[in-house]
């Protein structure tokens, strides 16, 4: 500001003063201006950090009601807490009355041995030489009507078979020709037969035991020294055995038969995840193009998968060993010329199925977790009616339950609309009430599972239109123990090819098991060239 000579000093020093105190004002308002920000923002992080700590304490404390968690992974005593807790709600339906004993309650069949009618051998056992009650002697006494007692058992023979091959001189060219030798056996050499390799196969192969202790074992229970490396090749002769007979194209062809399959997938630990290379080809035959030999080294993306596709009866199970959990290898295990009702979990990666799917059925088992992870106690109170959704499954499974115990084809037909209303309900209400409620990422768990209960309504109550299928997955899952079990005893497969090797084996003999075959004879036939096969479907 110019100086004015004509004001006074006095005005001049009060105007500058003025001056001044006006720029500290509003230097100071811009303080307070990014000041009042930083506080916000501080303010922001400190709520989004209080939800997310309240929600990671919510997660500890899930388990396997109310989460994916496999109950073998639960900590020491959680089955016992719940118990806790539902003690305290009184809301257990399986509270054991104080009179009721453990154990089978009367009527219960029971699975204990029962007499054969028909004994291999029959011996009979000394006669007692004195009474049980009083001792006196009983020579001479008057025979009673005898009792009898069975003792089932095997006996491991060592037998050794050596098959003379008889050979033939042609009578033009002078060739000899002799006959080849049984399947598994090679002329000139000395073989194991079908016995040895059911116990390394069902030993390395299938009971998750290293090649070196099931010699050990093969040892000890059979008397016959076999190599380690012997018992851990025996796998790959028995999926070579499969392959040939053309097992995986019967096994998928009966699949394709049925009207509903069950589906879910694991994931497994690979230390190779390499595509697994291609079958070797005949000398002379055409090659499809050139490939660099590195390319087929290439790793695969997404970590390994083990997917299972069984039958709702559990007759039949299907391993595909996939190298990702990616949509195309999931579209790859599921049998191409499939056309039925499909029962899967939440994953979306069998939605693009639809268009060649008869339906597909939501597992309400999976449904009933997340709901109880909602109502689980949380951030921002996430109390709402997820409840109503997993009581109306439930009400619906009874329905179905008592319609098929009724041998009908459907439910009444004032039941389904009665379901569906409250379904859409408490979907809405999920919607409505959890729309805008504070999360630290995303929208909240209510919002998001409302969201999914409107868009897929129809796959999730599907099993109340079509009673082939179950409403929960559970068949499925129960074939992923097999491979779990493997991981948890062995930690990984070596390679892909590996793992597509111990598929093939554990959909040869769990199926097998189902249809009342034993190892051994499956084994056994596998070796000689004519494998069990599932039943093929009839041609209309």
């Amino acid at each position: 500001m110019p100086d004015e000579p004509d004001l006074p000093a006095d005005a001049r020093e009060q105007r500058e003063l003025l001056a001044r105190l006006r720029d500290v004002i509003a230097a100071k308002d811009v303080e307070n201006t990014m000041l009042r920000a930083e506080l916000a923002a501080v303010l922001e992080r400190y709520r989004r950090l209080e939800l997310r700590v309240a929600e990671l304490e919510r997660r500890l404390g899930q388990d396997s009601t109310d989460s994916g968690t496999p109950s073998s992974k639960e900590s020491i005593g959680a089955k016992e807490k719940r118990r806790a807790r539902r003690r305290e709600r009184q809301q257990s339906e399986r509270e054991r009355s104080k009179d009721r004993k453990r154990g089978g309650q009367p009527g219960h069949p029971g699975k204990g041995l029962a007499r054969d009618p028909d004994p291999d051998e029959t011996r009979e056992a000394e006669p007692p030489a004195q009474c049980r009650r009083c001792g006196a002697g009983l020579d001479g006494a008057a025979a009673a009507e005898p009792r009898w007692a069975q003792v089932i058992d095997v006996e491991v023979i060592r037998k050794v078979t050596e098959y003379l091959l008889p050979g033939l001189e042609c009578p033009c060219c002078a060739a000899v020709t002799f006959s080849g030798p049984p399947a598994g056996a090679h002329p000139g050499a000395v073989s194991y037969g079908a016995v040895l390799n059911a116990a390394a196969v069902v030993l390395t192969g299938y009971g998750n035991v290293p090649p070196e202790r099931a010699a050990q074992v093969i040892a000890m229970l059979l008397g016959i020294q076999v190599s380690p490396g012997w018992a851990g090749k025996a796998s790959a002769r028995l999926a070579a055995q499969l392959e040939k007979a053309g097992f995986d194209a019967a096994m998928l062809a009966a699949l394709a038969a049925g009207k509903a399959l069950a589906a879910d997938e694991t994931p497994v630990n690979v230390l190779d995840k390499s595509a697994p290379q291609p079958a070797a080809r005949e000398e002379g035959e055409e090659q499809d193009g050139a490939q660099d030999p590195e390319e087929k080294q290439k790793p695969a993306a997404g970590a390994p998968h083990v997917l299972i596709v069984r039958t709702p009866d559990g007759l039949l199970t299907w391993l595909t060993a996939l190298a990702s959990r990616r949509k195309g290898d999931v579209a790859a295990g599921i049998p191409a010329a499939f056309t039925g009702l499909l029962m899967t979990d939440g994953y979306t990666g069998y939605q693009h199925l639809l268009s060649r799917l008869a339906g597909i059925q939501q597992c309400c088992q999976h449904i009933i977790r997340r709901c109880r992870a909602v109502i689980k106690p949380g951030p921002g109170s996430l109390q709402s009616r997820a409840g109503d959704v997993i009581t109306v499954l439930r009400e619906a499974h009874q329905a179905v339950q008592d319609a098929r115990a009724r041998g009908s084809t459907g439910l009444d037909a004032d039941l389904p609309g009665n379901l569906h209303e409250r379904y859409d309900q408490a979907a809405a209400f999920g919607i409505t009430h959890n729309r805008h409620r504070d999360w630290h990422e995303g929208n909240h768990p209510g919002y998001a599972l409302g969201r999914w209960l409107q868009q897929y309504k129809d796959q999730v109550l599907l099993f109340t239109r079509d009673l082939a299928v179950d409403w929960t997955t559970n068949v499925a899952e129960r074939g992923a123990k097999a491979a779990k079990r493997h991981q948890a005893v062995s930690g990984y497969w070596h390679s892909l090819a590996t793992l597509t090797r111990w598929c093939r084996i554990t959909s040869y003999l769990d199926p097998a098991a189902a249809h009342g075959i034993t190892a051994l004879d499956a084994i056994r036939a596998a070796i000689e060239g004519r494998p069990w096969l599932p039943p093929l479907p009839a041609v209309s």
